[in-house]
Parts: structure tokens; C-alpha cells; sequence
């Protein structure tokens, strides 16, 4: 007797997936998150349980952002990977997350114009791809206010300088023992304020057009890739975000010129935020908006932006992407997978302990299910 044929089940967010030479147990990563916990600049030893937490045997987690040069930060206490200390500090917390069967990315940034002089050597302006200041901003307590110094345009001559601070950033993250790295190209930050038309306002050849815009980008991805390879790198973008007032006129175009130009670079994944997240405070339905992206991107697509577990699973049975990452619901829920698993309530987050100095405060201290 012939058996009947079966039909193929569909994925979810617990269905394994082969990320290039990685093999993931489930679809549910860890966003990069800034924590400001790791003080003068040096990622700490709370650090190491707080990653290791939040992992699981072939979970995926990607560190938060960590600063490429001594120019690149504009946040108290956030990590950086550019002096062989750095470096040192970030072995214990890798291994730590290797040890419970984790692969683990560094993404590293430059945060350009959103900064002041005070996060700058010798006390100077912040780069960026245009002199164009930032108003001030309310910072995520709800309490204070960012003062941003006006920037410094990067001169043409010294924009392949910063290229190849991004690449010995690559380097020292794989001499750390991560698995690879993610480059920041989101939210307002250099490469998004060189990608941006309402930032950008060059006449070089970074300025213009989508593809002068896009240079930088690209250049720092191929020389990643020429540095770690390919199968150790990803990006993530935000074509749709207006974040830190980078925002562009035509984002469908952005968006498509970049994934399909990445492709020439055979790189692991590509990490986009869904246009929902224009805002912190708001959500913003805008559903689909990245699945020509995904069709056109060839490698890995992850998707972010306030999912929860049933959009996720939607995200994925739909093809709309591989996996999706988790940010705040991570951060409040140490043990995510297993609660999405088995249907557990969430702990709530708490956004004032997002950015305090403590090193357990709404760090390490939200509970798991059998506590």
C-alpha cells in the first residue's frame, strides 16, 4: 500500500535553520541592545552572566553595540573592541556563551554625529558625512537631555581611515573568539548617516546619488569581508527608520539598492527593521514592507521590530524571513525561548532599569520561569 503523501510542515520560530556554517536550534535571536554597563568603555564581568543567561544550545545572540575607534562613542559606558584591554575583557564573556552551545556576533559601530565633544579625543567635534547638527533629544529615561556638538564633515581623504578602523574592529572581535560581527549600518549612526538623503548632503563621491550614498557602506563591508570573510559577517539596516533625524526619501529604493549590492559580497546575513519601529514609543503598522528586500537579499534575512511570538511565527511561515531577533522582550525574559515555547507568561519589562549603571539592576535580576 502506497503511503499518502505527507505535506511539508510549516516552519516556525522552533524549527532548526542552517545560518551558513552555523546550525541554529531555533529561529529566536538576541538583538544587539546597548546596556551602558561597561564602564570606561570595558565590557565587565556582569557582562558574562547577563549574555550567558541568554543563551541557549544553538541560540544566536548578537553583543551589543561596541565601538570601533576612540571617536565612535557618544553614550556613557558602552563597549568598544579597538585596544587589546577591550579585547581581553570580551574573551570570558564569548567563551561563557560558547560554553552553553551559543553562536555569538559582535556588532560594531560608529555612532558619528550623535555625540558631543565630551565622548571625543581631546575634547573635539564628532565626525560625520555632513556638518548638519542634531537637536537636542530627550534620552530614553524620559528625564535627560542629549546635547549633541555640531559635527565635523569627514574629509574625502580620510573617509577610507574609518574603513579600516571598522576592519581591525572585525578582527580584534574574531581574536576575542566571537563567532563574527554585525555591522551597525541603522539608526542614525555613521553608516546610516552616510546612507541617508537627509543627512548626506555631499558632493564627493560618497554624496548624491543612491549609489555615491552607498559607498561607504559597501566599503566597509568589503573590507570586512576581505578581512574575516564572508561567512562571518552581517549588517543590519533601516531603511524606513527616521531615527536621530536620518531618515531618506525614498526608502524602498535604499533599502533594495543595499540588499541586492550586498550579495556581491557574500556575506552571512542581513539584519533590517520593519518600518513599525519609525518610533520607540509608537508602533506603526506598515506590514510586508520588507519582503522585497528579503527576495532580493541571497544570504540569511533577520527581521526586527516589536514582534511577538505569533508574528514571529507568521514572519517565518510566510517566508518573510529566517529568523527574527528580540530586544526588549529578551532583555525582561532571560529565558525567551523556552517561555515562546511552551506558551509561558512574560515578565514585563521595566525601561526605567534599561540604562542605569547598576550591574544587576534590571540586568541580570529579571526572573526565569522556575524561579
Amino acid at each position: 500500500m502506497e503511503m499518502a503523501n505527507q505535506a511539508p510542515s510549516i516552519p516556525h520560530l522552533f524549527t532548526p535553520y542552517n545560518m551558513g556554517n552555523f546550525n541554529l536550534s531555533h529561529r529566536i535571536v538576541l538583538a544587539p541592545l546597548t546596556r551602558q554597563r561597561s564602564y570606561n568603555n570595558v565590557p565587565q564581568q556582569h557582562a558574562i552572566l547577563y549574555y550567558s543567561q541568554r543563551t541557549t544550545k544553538g541560540g544566536f545572540l548578537i553583543a551589543e553595540a561596541t565601538g570601533v575607534s576612540d571617536t565612535a562613542q557618544g553614550y556613557p559606558d558602552t563597549p568598544g573592541i579597538w585596544t587589546k584591554e577591550q579585547v581581553e575583557a570580551w574573551k570570558p564573556i564569548v567563551d561563557a556563551v560558547h560554553r552553553k552551545g551559543g553562536t555569538f556576533f559582535c556588532q560594531i559601530w560608529h555612532v558619528g554625529r550623535v555625540s558631543n565633544s565630551d565622548f571625543q579625543p581631546n575634547g573635539e567635534a564628532p565626525i560625520s558625512s555632513s556638518d548638519k547638527s542634531l537637536l537636542p533629544q530627550l534620552r530614553a529615561n524620559g528625564i535627560d537631555v542629549a546635547q549633541f556638538t555640531p559635527p565635523r564633515r569627514l574629509r574625502t581623504d580620510e573617509i577610507p581611515q574609518i574603513v579600516n578602523h571598522f576592519r581591525l574592529a572585525a578582527r580584534n572581535a574574531i581574536e576575542a573568539g566571537f563567532d563574527g560581527v554585525e555591522i551597525h549600518g541603522a539608526h542614525g549612526y555613521l553608516i546610516d548617516q552616510f546612507l541617508k538623503d537627509q543627512v548626506n548632503d555631499r558632493t564627493d563621491q560618497y554624496g548624491g546619488s543612491l549609489e555615491n550614498r552607498c559607498r561607504f557602506a559597501l566599503e566597509v563591508v568589503e573590507a570586512i569581508v576581505n578581512e574575516i570573510g564572508g561567512g562571518r559577517v552581517g549588517i543590519r539596516l533601516s531603511p524606513f527608520a527616521d531615527f536621530m533625524e536620518a531618515g531618506d526619501s525614498n526608502p524602498k529604493a535604499l533599502g533594495m539598492y543595499m540588499a541586492e549590492s550586498l550579495n556581491k559580497y557574500g556575506i552571512l546575513y542581513c539584519h533590517m527593521v520593519e518600518p513599525r519601529m519609525k518610533t520607540v514609543m509608537e508602533k506603526v503598522e506598515c506590514p510586508h514592507s520588507l519582503l522585497p528586500m528579503r527576495k532580493a537579499f541571497k544570504g540569511t534575512f533577520i527581521a526586527a521590530g516589536g514582534y511577538d511570538k505569533e508574528d514571529g511565527n507568521r514572519a517565518i511561515a510566510e517566508d518573510r524571513a529566517d529568523l527574527i531577533a528580540y530586544g526588549r522582550l529578551f532583555l525582561a525574559n532571560p529565558d525567551l525561548p523556552r517561555r515562546f515555547e511552551i506558551d509561558a507568561p512574560l515578565n514585563q519589562y521595566n525601561r526605567d532599569t534599561f540604562y542605569v549603571s547598576n550591574p544587576e539592576l534590571g540586568y541580570t535580576d529579571y526572573p526565569f520561569l522556575e524561579e
